[in-house]
């Protein structure tokens, strides 16, 4: 098993992430040996969506006015259409995004969460894949698509649906093995 120990992981999600696209990531995380943190826009606990309808709930550990990039090694953004939706018009979120990608750790995004990294400005001229119906919101901000289980671009991970959830959560861990990246700036 890939370890990860003293790693420090960041799950930013609010109500209608997708189920599956937190719990398996943060189950082969924790797995690894990482610490795992729910970060979200208020304390208490978020409802997920379980591919029709409501589903299991998860504690939130930690308020994004709390949280800083300083106190995380990586930063995980579940997908579903609700949860990124709602995250990419929150302020807060976009720069805590932006805080991570800036300071060279790994941001994974799988699903629709790639919504949150249009909105951080953050893959223009950059290799991204996700869910089908965002290809072209992809395209249009100036991303590289690829229709890829998971795409790597200098620690800018990105996966398509819960079926990659396997290679996306492996390539998490890869990534936060090789520690901070030193990025290009894009053009302009």
């Amino acid at each position: 098993m890939t370890n990860i120990s003293n790693a420090k992981i960041a799950i930013l999600a609010t109500d209608g992430f997708e189920k599956s696209e937190l719990f398996e990531p943060r189950k082969q995380l924790v797995d690894a040996g990482a610490d795992v943190t729910i970060v979200s826009l208020e304390s208490g606990s978020i409802k997920s969506w379980d591919k029709k309808d409501w589903g299991e709930s998860v504690d939130v550990d930690m308020t994004l006015d709390d949280a800083s990039e300083d106190d995380f090694d990586a930063l995980v953004l579940p997908g579903g259409q609700i949860n990124p939706d709602l995250l990419r018009v929150e302020d807060k979120a976009v720069d805590f995004v932006k805080a991570f990608f800036s300071a060279g750790k790994p941001v994974a995004a799988i699903c629709h969460a790639p919504w949150l990294l249009i909105e951080a400005d953050l893959v223009k001229g950059r290799k991204v894949t996700g869910y089908p119906s965002i290809k072209t919101d992809l395209i249009n901000a100036g991303g590289l698509f690829e229709d890829s289980e998971v795409v790597v671009d200098n620690g800018l991970i990105t996966s398509r649906d819960p079926g990659d959830l396997d290679a996306f959560s492996a390539k998490i861990i890869e990534e936060v093995k090789e520690g901070i990246h030193k990025r290009m700036q894009k053009a302009a």
